[in-house]
């Protein structure tokens, strides 16, 4: 929760292209929630506590039940969303017929100092199918960063949202989202991640 206020302020300072609005969804888990005066008076932002210790995946799962856009941008708590990072990836949308869009990020360490990360995949479109047989290939480690991940909010539903894994529970999802249509892997830095 220490790392909220500056997550929150990445949001806040986002532009959006012309036409596009910001709704940011919180979601807060827990038997005692204690985050929502950090969202007060804020008109873009709909919090809600689940008030049970329910985890990431249900916590998620009944965030995107509350969002109305027509695209959600995957954001934890202890991120950083740079200057202009969900313009970039919406811009792909109106360019690229695509389902998902990643943008390429920066380790944030504690000392403050980023550490950046090579892609195993190219940057620009991204196959059907291609992101699995990677991983296939790795052993079953999938080469994009779910926590940055931009998706069409309607197949995300059609898809179930994010499965009850143990372990990377996000990675069930894109491996599902991957298979069924085009991405964009984006070269921009545009998120931090801790």
């Amino acid at each position: 929760a220490i790392f909220l206020p500056e997550t929150a302020a990445s949001v806040r300072a986002q532009e959006l292209p012309a036409g596009w609005d910001l709704e940011w969804i919180v979601q807060e888990d827990g038997e005692r929630p204690s985050l929502a005066h950090l969202f007060d008076g804020d008109t873009r932002t709909s919090y809600a506590a689940n008030g049970l210790q329910l985890g990431i995946s249900v916590t998620r799962n009944l965030a995107l039940a509350r969002l109305t856009g027509d695209l959600v941008q995957v954001l934890d708590h202890d991120d950083v969303l740079l200057p202009g990072a969900i313009a970039t990836l919406i811009q792909k949308f109106e360019q690229h017929d695509i389902y998902w869009a990643v943008g390429a990020a920066d380790d944030l360490l504690s000392s403050g100092t980023r550490v950046s990360w090579n892609s195993a995949l190219p940057f620009g479109i991204v196959r059907a199918g291609a992101a699995n047989r990677w991983a296939n290939e790795q052993g079953g480690n999938w080469p994009v960063h779910c926590a940055g991940l931009m998706m069409r909010t309607e197949l995300v539903r059609a898809l179930g949202g994010w499965a009850a894994a143990p372990i990377d529970d996000d990675m069930v999802l894109f491996a599902e989202l991957s298979e069924f249509g085009d991405g964009w892997n984006e070269e921009t830095v545009t998120w931090l991640y801790r």
